[in-house]
């Protein structure tokens, strides 16, 4: 048994939830903690370098009201989840902070730590209140956020925003100066984990068809595609003689961001944090189907701050994108100003200013 305090993180599901979390495990890490992870199997595919001294897989899902018929074996699963992390609490060692970052995964080790009446902490990534976080809001010592708009949050509950921890190397990125616009100009593209089907059917069109050819000819289109439009996708841009890199998948998202002069993206809490992070213009179109609306939600700090435009889903015409996107890359100083607003309210201090939260939650 470790002589260190110990802190249990409870995330999974998606790196939406895990990259914050692994950024505050390096930093209490850091601060002479013992850090262990309690997580599902799709949040463990996330954890390979997660800081922590021990990480537990428990059975998790998502209760679906739609399938009646599932929720007994959901609520079986939830329960096993929870009585595996209050023997390990119990036989091993004692935590002295639990710590949820959202995701029903992070459910087994909140409910432990309330009932063996361990102080607990919350990060809700977006700027709506997820639905585990919600349970366990008014039982938290603290409810931190990465946005000041936190929706759904319980009548009482400790807020505090803080932001989204951001991962070391887009922290790093944040004194790259805004590129040049005298020559080549870069729009990098991504889509989340898995890409967005309905970005690489607009986007390329808006490209190619309702862009200027003068412009159009200086792009450098960086962009994530899904492996089944990679083709289509490309074929679009080698006809308008486009240069295009496309990836299903960019391990070297701190490098693409820094270099980009647009970014066009979903506005997932942690990609909406990073873009403001490193201080570049983004064009966010928030996921329709996204949970109480929160990527919409997440993007409104970025609009209202001028570095951001938002262009919902039922509105993603080729025509209107292609005249927005001409727009922007044709006004360099308009550009210049809105990646100054978006550093302006990017924040890589969150995870150190997570970890002080910690610390005062486990000592009291």
């Amino acid at each position: 048994m470790s002589d260190k305090p110990l802190v249990v993180i409870g995330a999974g599901g998606t790196g939406g939830h895990m990259f914050p979390a692994a950024a505050f495990a390096e930093e209490m890490a850091s601060r002479g903690w013992e850090v262990g992870l309690i997580s599902d199997d799709r949040g463990l595919r996330y954890a390979d370098k997660f800081p922590a001294s021990w990480k537990q897989e428990v059975k998790a899902a998502s209760p679906n009201i739609r399938k009646p018929w599932t929720l007994p074996g959901t609520a079986l699963k939830l329960r096993a989840g929870v009585n595996g992390a209050v023997r390990r609490f119990k036989q091993d060692q004692r935590p002295a902070l639990v710590a949820g970052f959202g995701g029903y995964p992070a459910y087994p080790a909140l409910s432990a730590g309330r009932r063996l009446k361990i102080p607990l902490l919350i990060h809700e990534q977006n700027a709506v209140l997820g639905r585990v976080n919600r349970v366990f809001a008014q039982n938290a010592a603290v409810v931190a956020s990465g946005f000041e708009r936190l929706d759904r949050l319980p009548r009482g509950a400790n807020h505090q925003p803080v932001g989204n921890p951001v991962r070391a190397p887009i922290a790093a990125m944040r004194d790259v100066p805004f590129p040049s616009m005298e020559e080549e100009l870069t729009v990098f593209i991504t889509g989340g984990s898995q890409g967005a089907r309905i970005l690489g059917q607009a986007i390329p069109l808006a490209i190619a068809n309702h862009i200027p050819a003068p412009l159009r000819a200086r792009l450098h289109i960086v962009q994530q595609v899904r492996e089944e439009q990679l083709e289509e996708v490309r074929a679009i841009y080698d006809k308008v003689q486009v240069k295009a890199t496309l990836q299903s998948f960019f391990s070297d998202m701190p490098d693409r961001l820094a270099a980009a002069h647009l970014v066009i993206a979903r506005s997932g809490a942690g990609t909406v944090s990073e873009i403001a992070a490193v201080g570049r213009p983004s064009i966010l179109i928030p996921l329709k189907i996204a949970m109480d609306n929160h990527q919409e939600a997440n993007a409104e700090g970025l609009v209202e701050a001028g570095a951001a435009d938002m262009l919902l889903e039922d509105n993603l015409y080729p025509n209107l994108l292609g005249e927005l996107l001409a727009l922007r890359l044709g006004d360099a100083n308009d550009m210049a100003v809105r990646a100054a607003a978006a550093k302006a309210i990017g924040n890589i201090r969150a995870a150190q200013d997570l970890a002080d939260l910690a610390e005062s939650a486990a000592a009291r």
